[in-house]
């Protein structure tokens, strides 16, 4: 089952290639490369060299870790078996969350260069706009159906590449080292694309304008309060970081239809300028309307003391501890809570967020006590994100310094501003060790499926 876009059209062997890939591998899904064609106008140019386009992410040159809605098919069968499209993303969405589904089912997706989709861009500032606030609400409904692929801030990572124009570049980017070997030896060079740091990869995200509005509110401030004003220079370098690498990643746009530093080339480049600073903008607006804002909850404030709790529970059944963790996970994510596993370096094995200040790390160990019977301790402590205690502490600093200067405006609204993610730190956390007390008797009565039930029939059906 093949599917494009209202506003693309394939190439004449555009069903050729994806056919050709399902005959030669065990793909579940496939995709293409979609190509805005040319004589789309000078905005629609401009647009396809602007973030927010649908592109594909690769693990390899073969295997995909996600393809676009406007260009992608898949075998019927596992399409069923996943029950079809979620009817709930009506805008965008939808391919990502058929991807998340079919690749959690141990399926992989594929991809072809030759298997081309000509795909129109929008030709007005207006439609780009609102397709960018479109993809915002698409982030938030696809946050509230799968928060563990998402960090407190409300962004996921890929774990593959993301191939496509108009990606906005971070400030200090370089494109890449060569491994070359001693003398230019190495028989395979290949080229290693350097990642950006922390810091540098902040002004790409949405949330970098709600930086900016704070630093504009406290220098404000700072006319009723001198020690404040040290926050202008922090505003100009936030700008000038969003307004720096917009014309950056506007200068490696490619237009087709200008040619040298024409006037009509200068205005593209600009308006392409212009569009990497409002994309973001947009989708933050899209975000913060439909609830994924930095202070959205997933669970109704649950009181409950937020430091660290140790609980049991003693079964006379013998269960593996994965088993036990992971219906301990199951009952929180059926509860609504967010949770994330631990890694191979971790020193925690679940961290249960259900704000976006707060979480709560859980770490299970096991005593066996012969006869097949186990007791079972979990040790939950809270966990603060971001740096929030730190900017608490500081707030705190800056308005207590206030109040000594008989600056009692300054010292009221940084208290009152501060005081805020201060008691929202306390009940997230709070609120995520009662999810974790809830959950913790789940552990009791896991059970243990039948091994043909735990093979999975459904891959081999669709195999």
């Amino acid at each position: 089952m093949a599917y494009i876009d209202d506003d693309a059209h394939p190439d004449p062997h555009w069903l050729r290639y994806l056919a050709w890939t399902f005959l030669h591998s065990t793909h579940v899904g496939v995709g293409g490369p979609n190509i805005p064609p040319p004589g789309g106008g000078p905005v629609a140019e401009c647009v396809a060299n602007a973030p927010g386009g649908p592109i594909h992410v690769l693990l390899s040159d073969r295997e995909a870790e996600h393809i676009p809605g406007c260009n992608m098919a898949f075998r019927k069968l596992a399409l069923e078996a996943i029950g079809g499209f979620d009817p709930q993303f009506r805008t965008a969405g939808d391919d990502v969350d058929v991807c998340w589904r079919l690749r959690q089912k141990g399926w992989t997706l594929g991809f072809h260069p030759g298997a081309v989709v000509w795909h129109h861009r929008r030709n007005s500032v207006r439609a780009y706009w609102k397709q960018q606030t479109g993809y915002g609400r698409a982030e938030a409904l696809l946050e509230r159906k799968w928060p563990e692929k998402y960090n407190s801030a409300g962004h996921l990572s890929w774990a593959g590449r993301l191939y496509g124009p108009g990606l906005t570049q971070a400030l200090g980017f370089r494109g890449g080292r060569v491994y070359q070997g001693a003398w230019g030896s190495a028989l395979f060079q290949s080229l290693y694309g350097a990642r950006p740091g922390t810091l540098a990869s902040m002004p790409l995200m949405p949330d970098w304008y709600l930086v900016i509005l704070t630093l504009a509110v406290v220098s404000g401030l700072g006319w009723f309060w001198s020690p404040l004003r040290v926050a202008v220079p922090l505003l100009a370098l936030a700008i000038g970081a969003v307004l720096v690498q917009g014309v950056q990643s506007a200068a490696r746009a490619r237009f087709g239809s200008s040619e040298g530093m024409t006037a009509p080339a200068i205005r593209r480049y600009a308006l392409t300028a212009l569009l990497h600073l409002l994309q973001p903008l947009a989708r933050l607006q899209g975000r913060l309307k439909h609830g994924l804002s930095p202070w959205r909850r997933r669970l109704p404030p649950q009181p409950h003391a937020p430091w660290p709790h140790t609980f049991t529970v003693w079964r006379d059944r013998w269960r593996p501890p994965v088993a036990s963790l992971g219906a301990v996970r199951q009952a929180l994510r059926a509860a609504g809570a967010s949770v994330r596993s631990g890694g191979d370096f971790d020193h925690w094995d679940l961290e249960v967020r259900v704000g976006a200040i707060g979480t709560v790390r859980v770490r299970m160990a096991t005593e066996e006590h012969g006869a097949g019977c186990q007791l079972l301790r979990f040790r939950a402590w809270p966990h603060a994100t971001l740096g929030w205690p730190t900017a608490i502490l500081v707030g705190l600093g800056l308005s207590a310094a206030a109040a000594a200067d008989a600056a009692w405006t300054v010292a009221i609204l940084l208290g009152g501003a501060t005081l805020l993610p201060a008691g929202r730190l306390v009940l997230d956390c709070g609120s995520a060790m009662a999810a974790v007390r809830r959950a913790v008797p789940a552990a009791r009565a896991v059970e243990q499926k039948p091994r043909a039930e735990r093979a999975g029939g459904a891959v081999e059906q669709v195999a």
